[in-house]
């Protein structure tokens, strides 16, 4: 039984299906990148997994047990999602992001009308140190480079810890130093035993890092293997690769 998985997703828009049939799995320790054409279904099925959106047909499970009420419930199931557009509090600093976050995880927000305590003090600037924030934990998050907010918001998604990563984009905007660091720090999570699913547009960071590819194209998933499965097959070449 994988750690987590989806079993015939099937999603429709005004009569057009955009996810029809996608079956995965991942498991603890394991990066799966999900990869296509522009239309292919990725967002859509990235939703459907982080419980954005309910699939028509089909169901997500982790560790067997199907996952329903929305994104809410999966995040308290142990679903951690970060999107392509980063979402921070520009108002607060990076530690108080991250204080909120724990906080939230916590379901005990209402401590937010007064400081946090030393020990979620203590525990946001682990996270940061993890992500290698914690120098910047006074600072405002609207002061940070693109960069250093993808991290903030990893670090935020990390504090309800999660068991399986969901990366919307995590290099989207990034020169590509910025990005080789960014995969780095996945990687490292990923060595800790969070399973994480990606999509990427980078194909030199999907090749690199991911342990398996799932291609999709017009919702359909057409291809699985290892990176150099995937960049040995002809019909993967055809419809998106090209020449890796």
């Amino acid at each position: 039984m994988s750690l987590f998985s989806a079993h015939s997703l099937y999603k429709s828009f005004g009569g057009i299906g955009a996810v029809q049939g996608v079956s995965l799995s991942v498991e603890p320790g394991e990066m799966l990148a999900l990869i296509g054409p522009n239309g292919a279904g990725k967002s859509t099925c990235f939703a459907m997994l982080g419980g954005q959106i309910e699939p028509d047909m089909g169901e997500v499970r982790l560790n067997g047990v199907a996952l329903h009420g929305g994104p809410v419930s999966f995040a308290h199931a142990g679903i951690g999602r970060s999107f392509q557009i980063s979402k921070t509090f520009a108002s607060m600093s990076v530690g108080e992001n991250v204080q909120t976050a724990l906080l939230a995880a916590q379901r005990q927000l209402w401590r937010l009308r007064s400081a946090a305590d030393a020990q979620v003090k203590a525990e946001a600037i682990c996270l940061l140190d993890r992500v290698g924030l914690a120098a910047l934990a006074d600072h405002d998050a609207a002061t940070l480079a693109y960069g250093d907010t993808k991290r903030l918001e990893l670090a935020i998604t990390l504090a309800a810890t999660p068991r399986v990563l969901l990366l919307d984009e995590p290099t989207a905007g990034m020169a590509q130093r910025e990005r080789r660091a960014a995969m780095e720090l996945v990687a490292s999570l990923a060595q800790d035993g969070i399973a994480v699913i990606f999509t990427e547009h980078d194909m030199q960071a999907v090749f690199s890092f991911a342990h398996r590819i799932l291609v999709m194209d017009r919702g359909i998933l057409m291809a699985e293997g290892t990176p150099a499965e995937i960049a040995a097959n002809p019909m993967v070449q055809n419809v998106y690769l090209g020449t890796v």
